[in-house]
């Protein structure tokens, strides 16, 4: 027997159920899509202001050119310290103000913060060269930092021979270490490389 298919048979059936089914599919993957794009952006931009954090720590860095100790001929020790820094290359601008110092010896161990006033906790500023702020905004500007070590919040002044670390660490969080060492005879001298 040969069965004869017509048009009407080859024919599938779509009922307005299916189109429902259909229109929702293509409404929650619109959704699901959406929401994709919407984390993805806020990936992209959470990883750029990381990046951006990370590459202002590594390259914002203060360079230390010199530092002078300056003695206290009557007590002989070093009562001041004094660095001339700079900016290095690559660095963004470099505000002194938002600054800290944190200062390392045998005896003692202080956090010190920028003060234009003399305090216990204060370091100071003065402009060498540039355009005579705490702002180091290119390479050949330089200031100097004084650090009282025998009057401000270290109150160790530093004598013959001892060592200290001092570490400065900008308003990006980029910390950059010296290390002071003292001579070991300090008589007859009045300022000394550290």
């Amino acid at each position: 027997m040969i069965v004869d298919v017509t048009e009407n048979d080859e024919r599938g059936q779509v009922g307005i159920g299916t189109l429902i089914i259909f229109i929702a599919m293509v409404l929650v993957a619109a959704v699901a899509a959406g929401v994709l794009i919407n984390t993805a952006g806020l990936l992209e931009s959470t990883a750029s202001d990381t990046g951006a954090d990370s590459q202002a720590q590594v390259s914002n860095q203060i360079d230390v050119v010199t530092a002078v100790g300056e003695v206290n001929t009557s007590a002989g020790h070093i009562s001041t310290l004094n660095f001339t820094v700079k900016k290095s290359a690559g660095s963004d601008q470099l505000d002194l103000q938002d600054a800290t110092i944190e200062f390392l010896s045998a005896d003692a161990s202080t956090t010190l913060e920028y003060g234009a006033s003399t305090s216990a906790t204060n370091f100071s500023t003065e402009s060498l060269v540039g355009n005579g702020d705490q702002v180091l905004d290119n390479t050949t500007e330089r200031v100097r930092i004084t650090v009282d070590v025998s009057n401000s919040g270290i109150g160790d002044p530093l004598d013959d021979g001892e060592e200290a670390t001092v570490r400065f660490v900008d308003q990006s969080g980029a910390t950059t270490i010296y290390g002071v060492n003292v001579p070991d005879t300090l008589s007859g001298e009045t300022f000394v490389a550290v």
